[in-house]
């Protein structure tokens, strides 16, 4: 009787031990699960930035193949710009309707295009690839694949006179919510 009541106590432990192994080789599993996602994320990022690479360089290759035109920044365009941008419309918690920004825009070209700068405090803070056609300015920007957030940035812009431009200008964040500002930019005349 003292034999099969070792032996119960036996076969309970060592099924009590059992489980707890299964426990811990769960949690392991799970562990690493999380790790192998993480790291498929981590992987997607670069490969992303990867494809990106690719097609610039295939653009550059394409350009080289082909004949060079500049394209330049009208003398009356070219140059600093004071802006002063409004909050009008948004369901965006980072923007509040009348939120009201200040800040300085380059219109500046290279071999690669047409560019705005937007400068806030002497840094760079963004650059919108631009096309420009007598009558009006587009711009967009779109936040690299390693940003905490996607955004992506479309502006509109007409001339009202020679030192006056006004537009408005959509934000979309992570394809979740948008904001609509007005945007009033004002030539600098120390440029």
């Amino acid at each position: 009787m003292a034999f099969n009541r070792y032996l119960l106590a036996t076969l309970i432990a060592a099924s009590l031990l059992m489980g707890c192994q299964d426990k811990e080789r769960a949690h392991e599993l799970d562990a690493r699960e999380q790790s192998l996602l993480a790291r498929e994320k981590e992987f997607a990022i670069k490969e992303a930035d990867y494809q990106s690479l690719l097609r610039m360089r295939d653009s550059l290759l394409t350009r080289r193949d082909t004949a060079v035109v500049l394209q330049r920044w009208p003398d009356d365009i070219a140059g600093l710009w004071a802006s002063k941008s409004v909050c009008r419309e948004s369901n965006c918690s980072e923007y509040v309707i009348g939120d009201l920004r200040s800040n300085t825009w380059e219109f500046v070209s290279d071999s690669t295009g047409l560019y705005t700068r937007v400068i806030n405090n002497n840094k760079v803070v963004r650059v919108f690839s631009a096309k420009y056609d007598s009558t009006s300015i587009q711009l967009h920007y779109t936040s690299d694949s390693s940003a905490a957030r996607n955004m992506e940035l479309n502006v509109e812009l007409t001339r009202d006179n020679k030192n006056l431009i006004k537009g408005m200008q959509t934000t979309g964040i992570d394809k979740s919510c948008t904001a609509k500002f007005s945007i009033e930019l004002n030539r600098l005349t120390n440029r």
